[in-house]
């Protein structure tokens, strides 16, 4: 969900058991089931910070110019000028003064392919070459932590990856950092207004570097000091066939850095294991719905619970009732990080 932001499942005959157990002997014994990796669920607030690989267009400017007559789209990820490879705004303008008024060699990342085209800048009042294109290479808000690896040092949040509010594509990272954060003060969800946490970031120092911004949450490895820090225990976890309809739990944070578990009734499990929309959840715990109405933005990320393994996390809101939401499995969120459910 966004603050800076808005985000996978399953009878013998009575014969057939006795011929399994007439073969017993005859095969090698079955190996024990491999033994499943435990993660600390965390649910605390964290700011994130995203640097973009190229820079994305968000936007041509009306009339005519050079991104429209050579054929830039708006989603389209300018990654060099005449090969001269750029990250940031800052890059791309000196590319294009550089090159002054003859014709500039874009290179594109269009979805799955990469294209050149051939834009001719023009020079505007201030003498600077344009494009006439908006674009954008960095974005930032506040979510929530789902869960840390002891083994790898690896954490992940969000449920859901950080896309661009104006085009809805997902933010291509070059580098990124999490930072402590703390929530001051709770927007409350209503009826086709969905709410939101709104939170301070301690700007002085990172707390983790993001190495993944994916459909299923982003991932980073959290700096020393602040694993340190995370005093809870590690959870088994739920393999998408455990996870059941019925009561459970998430790990919120929505006043300070208090975080709490709140009850959650998990409605339904979907059988499509390819989105962050892996489970349909309703708030059921009345502290945290007078509180927030329920789930607001900010919130993504938070862990959910269930029969004392860990399940998953919160990753977006239903506008037209905020009492609802949906969760990803948790090894969805495991597959995206690199990580496997196995110790």
């Amino acid at each position: 969900m966004n603050g800076t932001h808005r985000t996978k499942r399953r009878a013998a005959a009575l014969l057939l058991g006795f011929f399994a157990a007439a073969m017993l002997s005859a095969v090698p014994a079955r190996a024990a089931a491999e033994p499943v990796r435990e993660l600390v669920p965390v649910g605390q607030p964290i700011g994130v910070k995203l640097f973009s690989d190229g820079v994305l267009v968000i936007g041509l400017s009306d009339g005519e110019n050079a991104a429209k007559q050579c054929g830039l789209k708006e989603g389209d990820i300018i990654t060099a000028v005449g090969g001269e490879s750029l990250d940031t705004i800052e890059q791309l303008r000196a590319c294009l003064n550089a090159n002054g008024a003859a014709e500039a060699a874009l290179t594109v990342r269009r979805g799955s392919r990469t294209l050149t085209l051939e834009a001719l800048p023009q020079r505007d009042e201030s003498g600077e070459y344009r494009l006439g294109a908006w674009v954008r290479d960095s974005m930032a808000g506040i979510g929530t932590m789902t869960f840390y690896d002891p083994q790898s040092g690896v954490f992940g949040a969000l449920g859901h990856g950080v896309t661009d509010v104006d085009t809805g594509q997902l933010l291509p990272l070059d580098h990124g950092s999490i930072m402590d954060a703390s929530v001051k003060a709770v927007k409350k969800g209503e009826r086709a207004a969905p709410g939101e946490l709104k939170g301070d970031f301690d700007l002085t120092r990172d707390s983790g570097t993001l190495y993944a911004n994916t459909d299923c949450g982003i991932f980073g490895t959290l700096s020393a000091e602040n694993a340190a820090k995370l005093t809870g225990r590690a959870y088994p976890l739920a393999r998408r066939s455990e996870v059941r309809e019925g009561p459970a739990a998430i790990l919120a944070t929505v006043s300070g850095n208090e975080t709490k578990e709140y009850a959650i009734e998990i409605e339904k499990v979907y059988s499509s294991s390819a989105s962050s929309r892996n489970l349909l959840l309703r708030v059921t715990d009345e502290a945290l719905l007078a509180q927030t109405g329920g789930v607001v933005q900010g919130m993504s990320g938070s862990a959910i619970l269930q029969d004392g393994k860990l399940v998953g996390a919160v990753t977006h809101v239903l506008v037209d009732d905020p009492t609802r939401g949906y969760g990803i499995f948790i090894e969805n969120m495991l597959s995206a990080a690199g990580l496997s459910m196995a110790c």
